[in-house]
Formats: C-alpha cells, structure tokens, sequence
C-alpha cells in the first residue's frame, strides 16, 4: 500500500494514465476511417502507436509513420505494399532508439489473408510474417 502512496508510485501511475488516454484518443480517432477503409483503395498514411505491458506494467512501444498503396485485383485478391520511418521506446531508460525503416507486404483473398514485414535494426534487417483465417458472424 506504501508504495502506490510513494511519490516513485504515484508518477509511474500517472504516467500510465496519460499513456492510456492518449492511445485511446488515436484509437477513437482512427476509429472512422478503418470502418470506410474497405471501400478505399489507393494511396494512404497510417500512423501507429503500440505499446507492450507484461503483467499490466509498460515496458517499450514503437511509433510509425507509414505510406502505402492498396487495392484489389479483377479476381478479387486484396494487396498492400507499406513502409516508412518507426522509432521504439524503452521504458527502462524513457528515450526512443534510432529511427530504423519497416516494410510491409499483405494480401488477402476470401476469408484469408497474410503478411510479410521487414524493419532495419543497425546493420542488420528482422523480418516476420503472419498469416490467418477471418470468420465473421
């Protein structure tokens, strides 16, 4: 109890509080265009905050600012192509890293859809892929 009265408790609450409210914001704010995105096809900017709390506690987050293209071909296939300038954020030091560059590569077909991204760590370059299976109801 002492220590969520403690000065050091109290800024780290704050400090998620404000961190909470201000994804909120940016959530409630994108909220309009990806409901209209289906129809969209073409170019745009998507600016993304993430953040990663094991045990309910933030730990580091990432900041992109990304262009891309979109759209879907006469046989009904859904493409991306992405990319921009993304910074990460520790915690355990409060300051962002060096601004790298992710890549990202997507499509879909039907009720499947995947993606491959790519981002620059130093001289060296991380990849992932994801893919899945949408039901809806």
């Amino acid at each position: 109890m002492s220590r969520l009265l403690s000065s050091a408790g109290i800024n780290s609450a704050s400090k998620l509080i404000r961190k909470m409210f201000k994804t909120s914001i940016a959530a409630l704010t994108a909220a309009p265009l990806l409901a209209s995105g289906a129809a969209f096809a073409g170019p745009y900017v998507n600016l993304e905050m993430s953040g990663s709390y094991p045990d309910g506690a933030y730990s580091s987050g990432t900041l992109e600012a990304i262009i891309g293209y979109e759209g879907t071909t006469e046989s009904g296939i859904g493409y991306y192509v992405a990319g921009g300038p993304t910074a990460t954020h520790s915690d355990s030091t409060d300051e962002f890293g060096d601004v790298e560059l992710i890549g990202y590569v997507g499509a879909s077909y039907d009720k499947f859809y995947g993606e491959l991204s790519a981002v620059t760590n130093e001289d060296l370059v991380d990849w992932a892929a994801k893919g899945g299976v949408k039901f809806t109801f």
